[in-house]
């Protein structure tokens, strides 16, 4: 009995070795990562959020891919010419490749995707405008496709790398539906998505079937985090191996620098950030006052005292990396005794209270709100801060116009074009400009679009900006690097500008 025993111990042992062993290398492949919003949607046409992107960037491919370095290289497509007017783009297409229900990729997915997007589906969702100088899709055979234009877009090959681009299977859709696509959705990228539990987790596997390099991890989970002391409490714990933009709170790097199992990974992006306000209703439909609130606040300051460095002031609503920024553009000053001068002249009394509209989530950004009402508060004005989950802000109350006088607006630019900020933005009827309506300045945005001299085009691009800073449309305040915080057992990350992850080639020890 006493052999026995100690034979089932061993045996029990063993076993547990083994299982010890079977987690530890599970652990070693996987990747846990904490992202601060579930879309909601992973169809790639009913989105424009970063945080989608961070996702199904492993998920999707394009015809085209851009890679951390903004170099834009094949994808699914392997080659394409342009016709010299801009109006035909040719591509050559990947073979072999399949999607991840095992649906084979062919000239008819890519003229299926496009024309969903550009369709009564694509109504649904915000990408249509990004894509609608498509004019058709043709098929000249199962490995060549040919987009028409009606006129040229020159930044539409940047456009074609991600969101609304993404290329689907037709036949998974045709017996699935869209709205069971939205949330089992299936791509040709280097993970599929195994599962999917609203404001909760997302699962990806590594696609066997990827038509390139395969990833190094077997398995990567995205965490949904909304709260950035809950993200960094589960990294300092090693729950999570990453927390992804923005969730990482600038006064939290100290904390996370102190950490010898932590590392911070800060890159120069695209992400700027802004007070839009409601030019329809109430005292900020006055330009006059709209300018006074601007000189108000010292945001150079703000800038100084929150940021820590990770940030840069802007002048308009653009980062300087991007095409059409221009440097000579000098923001509205600070000057608290002509912001006051132009409030008297308006007729704003003193104790005139507005709301200002935030992302709840956004510790770093509610700290800069906070900021932002005291500078308001010497000029007379008592603004209040009203949080918001962040789908509810960016999904019910800005497309819908209500908004108070002032709203947070954060902008990811993924174009690295200012008219993919400033068209969404502020021509009449985009879902971000729910209360302009301004003949001249749509008339602006609509000419650059057709516009092949890049020249020419970047001059209108600074008409544009001169004119918003003129009209005072919004209060500009910084362009924020995208911070991520790791743990040191992930290796080969490199950080996007971006914030549209690639994990191909990450590993964790």
């Amino acid at each position: 009995m006493t052999r026995w025993n100690r034979a089932l111990r061993g045996a029990l042992l063993t076993s547990a070795l083994a299982l010890v062993s079977a987690a530890q290398a599970q652990t070693a492949n996987t990747l846990t990562i904490s992202s601060p919003q579930d879309p909601g949607s992973w169809d790639p046409i009913d989105t424009f959020l970063v945080n989608w992107s961070a996702v199904a960037n492993n998920v999707f491919d394009g015809l085209v891919a851009r890679t951390p370095d903004l170099k834009i290289i094949p994808a699914l497509a392997t080659e394409w010419t342009i016709s010299d007017d801009g109006l035909n783009y040719r591509f050559t297409l990947r073979e072999g490749v399949t999607f991840h229900n095992g649906e084979p990729f062919n000239a008819d997915a890519v003229k299926f995707s496009f024309e969903r997007l550009l369709g009564a589906e694509g109504d649904k969702g915000p990408q249509k405008s990004n894509y609608n100088v498509i004019q058709s899709v043709n098929v000249i055979d199962a490995k060549t496709v040919e987009l028409k234009l009606s006129r040229p877009d020159p930044v539409l090959l940047t456009k074609l790398t991600g969101y609304g681009a993404m290329i689907v299977p037709p036949a998974y859709i045709a017996e699935k539906g869209d709205d069971y696509f939205n949330t089992h959705p299936v791509g040709t990228g280097p993970f599929s998505m195994t599962s999917y539990t609203a404001r909760d987790a997302v699962q990806l596997k590594a696609y066997e079937g990827f038509w390139g390099d395969k990833p190094k991890l077997e398995n990567v989970t995205f965490r949904f985090i909304t709260e950035p002391s809950t993200a960094l409490a589960e990294l300092q714990s090693g729950r999570v191996d990453m927390v992804i933009p923005p969730s990482v709170p600038i006064g939290s790097l100290p904390t996370i620098e102190a950490d010898p199992k932590l590392e911070i990974v800060s890159t120069a992006g695209a992400t700027v950030y802004s007070l839009r306000f409601n030019t329809r209703d109430g005292i900020t439909a006055d330009p006059k006052v709209r300018k006074a609130l601007v000189m108000a606040v010292d945001r150079a300051t703000i800038n100084e005292a929150i940021l820590a460095g990770q940030a840069k002031p802007i002048a308009s609503f653009q980062s300087e990396q991007t095409f059409g920024n221009d440097p000579t553009l000098e923001a509205i000053p600070f000057d608290t005794a002509g912001a006051q001068k132009l409030l008297d002249e308006a007729g704003v009394k003193p104790g005139t209270t507005l709301q200002i509209d935030v992302r709840g989530n956004d510790s770093t950004f509610n700290e800069v709100a906070q900021a932002v009402a005291s500078y308001l508060s010497t000029v007379g004005i008592t603004a209040t801060i009203k949080p918001y989950e962040t789908n509810v802000l960016l999904n019910d109350i800005i497309p819908a116009g209500r908004t108070g006088a002032m709203w947070q607006q954060t902008w990811g630019a993924w174009t690295f074009d200012y008219d993919n900020t400033a068209y969404l933005m502020y021509h009449k009827g985009e879902r971000w400009n729910p209360y302009g309506d301004d003949p001249k300045l749509d008339a602006l945005l609509e000419s650059q679009r057709g516009m092949t001299n890049a020249q020419e085009r970047e001059k209108v691009l600074h008409e544009i900006a001169r004119y918003v800073a003129d009209q005072a449309l919004e209060m500009p305040l910084y362009n924020l690097n995208q911070i991520y915080a790791i743990n040191k057992r992930v290796k080969n990350f490199i950080a996007p500008p971006d914030s549209r992850l690639r994990l191909t080639d990450v590993t964790v020890e």
